[in-house]
């Protein structure tokens, strides 16, 4: 069986401020011609989708045309991570047409997509269990054996519970197959979550609960593969024996921080004892390179900045006074020029911090109080920010 992993489309997404669904778009159509010429099986997509939880109507019309024409090639499942709603992505879920299958309600987690192999193909089938991003605060309670005592507030205590359902529904059917003389169906698991192990970029919301935003990969065994979404690089994740769990990646650069990230797509071939090799990554087409240009104005106007002309920049001028009319020069020889900033050489100015919205706003709340005070925060203080930073992304993950 073969399948095709893909995660972190962020459908409606800009990159400061430049519209890509135009990008997205391109890369689905990759996405489309991959499955057919790939024989793919299944297409598994594991979450955040959209950019956000009502995302503008264009990103929703391209996300319908595209999984109607998947759907003409491969099953096709879909799971909503921390950045969709779950319950708008999932709405209409049991109208949609044969062949695609969202995954958004944690009721149902050990219920999974069954694909059936090829009549004679002596292939197990592959059940395919779909779990939505999990919010410590929201599904303690529901995921809970006892439900008037809640698991405890973390990423790794909603993710076990979760898998222990998974793990009891995989075991339940593997022996009604021995019972019938039939293969061992093999088990895949799409999850939206930050993995112990994985390298981070600065364009991943954070999804901290309790001062902690990850879980161990211990947490997935008995699984053959976990298609895992919310991290932008691609990456394997070292996890149990018998357990390959893998990061698609994002299909396009968000941040500059993604710079030398190769983006890519999965192809995963499943057999009667599991993944078969290893997954072969199908790298996704650039519509435009990122790049990070630094030098004096001078230099960069020249051929310092010749091979960057079609690139979206950022642009770093170190001159020792900051250049008249500096943007508008910038973008005039850099049209693409995402990013113009002055810093000069440190001896030449008092050193300074500078703020984006890639930066840990825990981070910052921090180097304020240490500005302000002369001292870091205190464990108290440190607290009252965290809690109220989690109020503020819970607010955005309810909107």
């Amino acid at each position: 069986m073969r399948l095709l992993h893909t995660s972190d489309w962020h459908l409606g997404r800009s990159l400061h401020g430049v519209d890509l669904l135009e990008h997205q778009a391109a890369y689905l159509d990759h996405l489309v011609e991959v499955t057919r010429t790939e024989g793919v099986d299944a297409v598994l997509v594991a979450g955040d989708i959209y950019d956000r939880a009502v995302p503008p109507v264009e990103a929703v019309t391209l996300l319908s045309e595209t999984l109607a024409r998947l759907a003409e090639h491969a099953v096709v499942v879909l799971t909503p991570g921390n950045h969709d709603s779950a319950i708008r992505l999932g709405f209409g879920a049991g109208l949609m047409r044969a062949g695609v299958h969202l995954r958004t309600r944690v009721a149902d987690v050990a219920s999974p997509v069954t694909l059936v192999p090829r009549p004679g193909s002596g292939e197990p089938a592959v059940l395919v269990y779909g779990l939505p991003y999990l919010d410590p605060d929201v599904v303690r309670r529901s995921l809970a054996p006892d439900r008037d005592t809640p698991l405890a507030r973390s990423h790794e205590a909603v993710t076990g519970a979760a898998m222990d359902r998974v793990r009891a529904d995989l075991e339940a059917r593997t022996a009604a197959a021995t019972a019938a003389g039939d293969a061992r169906p093999r088990a895949v698991v799409l999850a939206h979550a930050f993995v112990l192990g994985g390298a981070a970029s600065e364009s991943e919301r954070d999804i901290r609960v309790g001062g902690v935003d990850h879980v161990p990969a211990g947490v997935f065994a008995g699984m053959d593969y976990v298609a895992l979404g919310h991290l932008h690089g691609p990456q394997r994740i070292g996890g149990p024996a018998g357990t390959l769990l893998r990061y698609s990646g994002s299909p396009l650069a968000y941040s500059f921080s993604e710079l030398h990230q190769v983006k890519s797509s999965v192809l995963v071939d499943v057999g009667p004892d599991g993944v078969v090799g290893e997954p072969r990554l199908v790298a996704a087409p650039v519509p435009r390179r990122l790049a990070d240009v630094t030098g004096t104005l001078a230099d960069l106007l020249g051929a310092a900045g010749e091979a960057y002309l079609a690139d979206w920049v950022r642009v770093t001028v170190t001159d020792a006074a900051r250049p008249t009319e500096l943007y508008a020069r910038v973008r005039e020889r850099f049209p693409h020029a995402l990013v113009v900033q002055h810093r000069p050489p440190t001896s030449a100015v008092r050193a300074h911090v500078v703020v984006t919205s890639a930066r840990d706003p825990l981070e910052v709340a921090a180097e304020f109080v240490e500005h302000v005070t002369a001292a870091g925060p205190t464990d108290a203080e440190a607290g009252a920010l965290r809690s109220a930073l989690e109020h503020v992304l819970a607010l955005e993950r309810s909107a």
